[in-house]
């Protein structure tokens, strides 16, 4: 039975305008302090990717290589997570600094920001969970529902999927191709062509900054640096999949057919939101390291509220949950990790409902 099976059109205006509402007031009182918030952490994560960087050029000894690797995986996943991300959200848009804006901020993976914007906010956000529109339900090569027909490629998914985690900032550069699309006539192969050399670009920049120019700086130390570098990528990378599946694939989560897009309220688009998403319960630094996407139902929400806000915002949306009889996925972080890593490998096989 759906869990929307008991609502009426007039639960899903008021759950919007209750929504609204909830935005409205959070967006007001907006100020100083949530500024000085991003602006804080900005000065934190640059002044940890120095030191770690430093740090490593004494490498040769064991205690500096931990050392630096660790501070430097921590600064690249608050880059990331809590900067990146939500700075190219538009989330801290109202603040009008143009080093902190949407517009302006490229940040340190192989992925270019305008490409990750059009795959992420504009198609992700809009159709979030809608089975042949939202790109993002598998990435194309994970089944993940049993709405997907299954295929005998499916039975090594855990296997790619794990090395998705490890390569996943080249996984997240290659989505917004959508090269599927040249056949269908939605997109040119010049458009791939100009995509592919803007990628190749973006890629070539990262490539010269941590395995070229860093580990030469370092001289003697070059391949220790050289590979902590790969080692702080890499691990971000596994952070950032796993955080992100943890919000989207776990049990209890659904996805929907096209035919939901037709004639959506914003009351519609709300609920679409909170069955297509999950939390993660943890305190203040599991909150930070992963984005404030620990909250992913608020996110999905509110995806241009800034994230320090999420926090505030969720036990109100779960009240709402409550009055309106609708479910909020949320669990411990060992729990989400779980159910996302059983959903794949139950779903490499038939059937699966």
């Amino acid at each position: 039975m759906s869990a929307t099976a008991h609502l009426k059109q007039a639960d899903y205006d008021e759950l919007g305008r209750e929504l609204d509402k909830l935005r409205q007031e959070v967006a007001g009182s907006l100020g100083e302090r949530d500024a000085a918030y991003i602006r804080r952490l900005i000065a934190v994560q640059r002044g940890l990717e120095i030191a770690g960087r430093a740090v490593l050029f004494a490498s040769s000894r064991r205690w500096a290589w931990w050392t630096g690797t660790a501070t430097l995986t921590v600064a690249k996943i608050l880059e990331n997570m809590e900067i990146g991300h939500n700075v190219m959200h538009g989330q801290w848009d109202w603040m009008r600094d143009p080093k902190i804006h949407s517009t302006t901020w490229e940040w340190d993976t192989v992925c270019p920001a305008a490409q990750w914007k059009h795959s992420h906010n504009v198609v992700h956000h809009k159709f979030t969970n809608v089975l042949g529109k939202d790109r993002d339900v598998g990435y194309g090569i994970l089944r993940v529902t049993p709405e997907q027909e299954w295929h005998p490629a499916y039975l090594a998914q855990p296997l790619y999927n794990l090395l998705l985690a490890v390569l996943y900032e080249y996984g997240i550069a290659l989505h917004d191709l959508a090269v599927e699309k040249v056949e269908t006539g939605e997109k040119t192969q010049e458009e791939v062509d100009r995509q592919l050399k803007e990628i190749g670009r973006k890629v070539g920049r990262q490539v010269l900054k941590d395995y070229v120019a860093f580990p030469l700086l370092a001289g003697p130390n070059a391949l220790p640096v050289l590979v902590a570098n790969l080692t702080a990528n890499a691990l971000r990378n596994v952070w950032a999949h796993t955080v992100i599946f943890c919000g989207h694939f776990p049990n209890g989560i659904e996805v929907f057919e096209e035919e939901t897009l037709e004639g959506e309220t914003k009351g519609e688009w709300y609920v679409r939101q909170l069955l297509g998403s999950a939390n993660i319960k943890g305190g203040r630094l599991l909150h930070l390291m992963t984005g404030n996407l620990s909250h992913q139902i608020e996110h999905h929400l509110f995806p241009d509220l800034p994230s320090n806000r999420y926090v505030q915002i969720a036990p109100r949306v779960r009240e709402l949950c409550g009055k309106y009889g609708l479910p909020y996925h949320t669990g411990r972080f060992s729990r989400q990790v779980a159910g996302h890593w059983a959903k794949i490998v139950r779903m490499s096989f038939p059937g699966g409902r």
